[in-house]
């Protein structure tokens, strides 16, 4: 540890980190724009400067190195008139529309406006125009506010190694785009909705369907059911000031019942669904020499990541539709004949921590008897904003419990929403499928935790079977590489396109940090902890479906109706 000067205040660093970093660990912030953890500093936005005696000028502190006995004014007059004439200059180019944007209230741009006392326009001049890209199924790109931080081309770059978008023309002209300046459908892009994320303003949004639920929900004539997936619940009561992790379950159930949905189903129900399904299918391909590894179908994000850069990886897919869509089809045939619904009478909405969602429910392929599985999406940012619109407050309601027959759940299909909780679910399920015995604990710690990539090999009735799970696709890229390299000791993999898996979804509330991360995964597994029905294989409802519908798995109708085919890209265009 070395001695640096900040304020007239002597602190610690640490020999090689940035001025940023020792300053934000010893609790003095400095304002970013451009600045993402972990990833190489850009110093793009200038915001971040700070004093250095000795200097001439003003360091980008997100880049610049301590060195000991270095003195710094991080809030000196300078520094200050530096970070506001650089805030000015964004804002003479920014729309005026700040009442309108879905961004207003947390949006950087506008906190570091208010922290830094702007409140006239200085600068004026013609401001760029460009076209809204409303092409993609999932995301909106607004140019106009956009302030070229960049933060959304490093996340899709060097995080998720899809290269979707990046800076195009020079100059004044400079924006972000994708090649040739198209549309977000024509290009790389798989609809993970990170690029959203991490957009400091509202230039990147997820595209709405509030107002089509909000349409559905008065109309007399449809019977709206909703599903809500398992990381909705330990998420959604961030977006209204309650701390990261929190389980509202049983308030979100009556909430959705409050806002008028007719009937609320759990899509963990659909994951214990997808465990049977996947798991035989596993057991099946394990047995009789099919192709592996076999490589899970949950992220919708992820298969249009294999079907654009891994085509030739396509046969090692599981033929598995998602939970969500699972669910969507089964309201639509199984439900719809119990309760005697005409299916073109039903309106299927589900509430994702994943942009990627929108996209999946539009693909011909979840389709049955030419009705879509599932009619809208919602993130969990939009459910927020649905309560806010028709005035539900959580706190204020009891406990609810889901509506059967899709309303019971293991634990195992709650850890859906953590990465690496659906490969634990599986081999729960996948154990006793080939053995006939239950593993003797359940809990498999080397597959849980935040790491980008955790590989377990394991002994299961007498076969030794590898499994790998992966969250990120930059992670998913390296390991496809891998297998197309000839490596065979991976029999199973688990993808998830966002970091940490659901809870790290695309649709989550924006401005958490990875600690809110950590604590919505830590309360899924608590639940799995404390649940006493631990195993998708033991969910009666799913038994009784299968018994009284479905046959077996894997069997003609499940097939029909819980499973797929996928396409390549160039299909796709």
């Amino acid at each position: 540890m070395i001695q640096i000067e900040v304020d007239n205040i002597t602190i610690e660093a640490k020999e090689g980190e940035t001025i940023l970093n020792a300053l934000q660990r010893n609790g003095i912030n400095v304002p970013t724009l451009c600045h993402m953890e972990d990833l190489l500093p850009s110093g793009a936005c200038r915001i971040c400067v700070v004093e250095v005696e000795g200097m001439r000028g003003l360091v980008p502190s997100c880049s610049y190195p301590v060195s000991a006995g270095m003195k710094i004014k991080s809030r000196s007059p300078r520094v200050i008139n530096a970070r506001k004439t650089v805030t000015q200059l964004l804002l003479a180019n920014h729309p005026d529309d700040c009442l309108y944007c879905n961004r207003s209230a947390n949006c950087e741009l506008q906190d570091l406006s208010v922290e830094l006392g702007v409140r006239q326009r200085l600068y004026k001049g013609e401001r760029t125009k460009s076209r809204l890209d409303v092409s993609s199924p999932s995301i909106v790109r607004d140019p106009d506010k956009c302030i070229l931080c960049g933060r959304c081309i490093r996340a899709c770059e060097e995080i998720q190694t899809v290269s979707a978008i990046d800076f195009i023309r020079r100059g004044s002209k400079a924006a972000v785009g994708t090649a040739f300046d198209t549309g977000l459908n024509v290009s790389s892009c798989i609809n993970c909705g990170q690029c959203v994320v991490v957009c400091p303003t509202g230039a990147l949004t997820e595209r709405s369907n509030v107002e089509d639920v909000l349409a559905a929900l008065s109309d007399p004539n449809k019977v709206v059911v909703v599903q809500h997936a398992p990381a909705i619940s330990v998420t959604i009561a961030e977006e209204f000031g309650v701390k990261a992790g929190s389980d509202y379950d049983g308030k979100l159930v009556a909430a959705l019942r409050r806002m008028g949905f007719d009937r609320v189903f759990d899509t963990s129900f659909s994951a214990d669904l997808t465990i049977m399904e996947e798991g035989s299918e596993l057991v099946d391909r394990i047995k009789n020499s099919g192709v592996l590894p076999m490589i899970t179908s949950c992220s919708p994000g992820w298969i249009k990541f294999v079907e654009t850069f891994f085509p030739e990886l396509l046969p090692n897919v599981s033929s598995c539709k998602s939970p969500q869509q699972m669910l969507g089809a089964l309201i639509k045939t199984f439900y719809a004949e119990h309760q005697g619904l005409d299916p073109d009478n039903i309106v299927s909405v589900s509430i994702m921590p994943c942009t990627a969602k929108k996209f999946e429910a539009k693909r011909a392929e979840f389709s049955y008897q030419n009705r879509q599985d599932v009619d809208y999406v919602l993130t969990t940012r939009e459910l927020a904003q649905l309560m806010r619109m028709t005035g539900v407050n959580m706190d204020q309601l009891p406990p609810d419990s889901a509506d059967n027959p899709f309303g019971e759940r293991s634990s195992a299909g709650k850890i859906f929403g953590a990465s690496g909780g659906v490969m634990e679910a599986a081999l729960r399920s996948a154990h006793y499928l080939l053995t006939g015995d239950e593993l003797s604990e359940l809990k498999i710690p080397a597959l849980r935790g935040s790491k980008d990539r955790k590989e377990v090999f394991l002994e299961v009735g007498g076969t030794k079977i590898g499994v790998a799970v992966v969250s990120g696709l930059g992670n998913a890229r390296s390991l496809m590489e891998e297998i197309k390299a000839g490596r065979d000791d991976i029999h199973f993999i688990e993808v998830m396109a966002c970091p940490n898996g659901c809870v790290g979804g695309g649709g989550q509330p924006i401005g958490v940090d990875r600690e809110a991360v950590k604590e919505r995964m830590k309360t899924l597994y608590t639940i799995d902890r404390d649940d006493s029905l631990r195993l998708s294989h033991k969910n009666e409802q799913v038994l009784r479906l299968y018994k009284e519908y479905l046959g077996e798995p894997l069997g003609e109708k499940s097939h029909a109706l819980l499973h797929t085919h996928y396409r390549t890209r160039e299909v796709l265009r």
